[in-house]
């Protein structure tokens, strides 16, 4: 069978068959403690449910505009101002079919074959994969824990070259959970305007941040690197809403454009109900965000205290999202960690070579506090009875 060399190319995602084979594994009677889940375990909240029905009632079924209702637009740009301090117009916001759509179709608008794109590792386990479909390569700089899995404007200025057409910033982060200060996101800024790179800042765990209660949006800091940047965020992690699949992205005219066209000959519209149950949840109070977010906070501090008791495991605290991510290096790699953990013990984790760092795991805590307990229980208990004799 021909097929394209670059879809050949590509790496199946890691967490996703993860998830499948723990999926698999309950399906046939298994206690499966899942840490693999890049979702929320809350359901969507009831007044987003409602605004779908009142959407399907209404006829609110017909294709819309491929970038979105002109409705949804206007309060994405006005989340946009309210939040972060950005003047997006709606003319320059784009919807689609979740934020992973998003940063494709910006992907595959800003790079092309020859070009270069500078993403930190540890990274979200799709940016290369996306580039590879663009026929751009991937530059890959490797972070440390004890720089808590940052790069700093040093280490972007020398990695720059002439090819060098992208930065990918993810904060907070998936896997990592750590989050870029204000400072050091005016420092990488500098360096990006000086090269006139692009930045595309993916900012979906923005409302799930822990120990300070200030987030700054990198396309804030000035207007030449407003000029530069596509803010990319949705409604999945902040709203309990993966499965409807709505993200959007901020950006200039011109690249808004651009995305429009890429997306009148791909996907069209994301579903016009989706939309109507997204524009309720950004018009809506955030009461029921902090709800979520006090309980991730609690789950998280709750998983730490755990760990803590494992001195095989060691971690950097996340500042946001919902992942722990270990550093398992002496154990093992990775994989075949994770693979036995998920055999022996029954508890799903997804191994870190798919996000650059292969001697880590990653432990999501969107579980209960019960869950999080008896899984790590059963880690530490499988490490004592396999690292040090039963």
């Amino acid at each position: 069978m021909k097929v394209n060399q670059r879809i050949k190319a590509l790496v199946g995602s890691s967490t996703l068959a993860i998830t499948a084979r723990a999926k698999e594994l309950a399906s046939q009677g298994k206690d499966v403690v899942n840490f693999g889940a890049g979702e929320p375990d809350f359901d969507t909240p009831e007044f987003i449910k409602k605004a779908a029905l009142k959407a399907i009632e209404g006829g609110f079924t017909k294709y819309t505009p491929s970038i979105g209702t002109l409705q949804l637009r206007e309060a994405i740009a006005q989340k946009f101002q309210k939040d972060n301090h950005l003047s997006y117009k709606p003319s320059q916001v784009a919807v689609s079919c979740g934020a992973k759509h998003s940063l494709y179709n910006i992907i595959q608008v800003l790079s092309d074959v020859g070009d270069e794109v500078i993403i930190p590792a540890p990274y979200w386990v799709s940016y290369p994969e996306m580039v590879k479909l663009s026929g751009a390569s991937s530059k890959i700089l490797t972070t440390t824990s004890a720089a808590k899995f940052k790069i700093t404007a040093k280490q972007l200025a020398q990695n720059i070259s002439k090819q060098t057409r992208i930065l990918i910033l993810n904060s907070p982060s998936n896997p990592t959970g750590m989050l870029y200060s204000k400072k050091e996101l005016q420092e990488i800024a500098e360096v990006c305007v000086q090269n006139k790179i692009y930045v595309i800042s993916d900012e979906i765990y923005e409302k799930l941040i822990y120990d300070t209660s200030e987030y700054v949006s990198i396309a804030s800091l000035g207007q030449e690197i407003y000029d530069l940047t596509v803010t990319v965020n949705g409604v999945s992690k902040a709203y309990s809403m993966t499965g409807w699949r709505i993200g959007y992205c901020g950006a200039s005219e011109e690249t808004i454009g651009y995305i429009n066209k890429f997306q009148d000959h791909s996907t069209s519209n994301p579903a016009s109900i989706s939309q109507a149950a997204a524009l309720s949840a950004l018009q809506a109070s955030e009461e029921t965000i902090k709800a979520m977010r006090d309980e991730f906070r609690k789950r998280r501090d709750f998983m730490m205290t755990c760990l803590n008791r494992i001195p095989e495991i060691t971690y950097v605290p996340p500042e946001g999202a919902f992942y722990i991510f270990c550093n398992i290096s002496k154990l093992g790699d990775g994989n075949t960690i994770a693979k036995k953990i998920l055999d022996e013990v029954n508890v799903a984790v997804i191994p870190g070579d798919g996000f650059g760092a292969p001697e880590y795991i990653r432990l999501s805590f969107a579980t209960s506090i019960e869950r999080i307990e008896e899984g790590v229980k059963r880690i530490g208990e499988w490490i004592k009875k396999n690292c040090h004799g039963s």
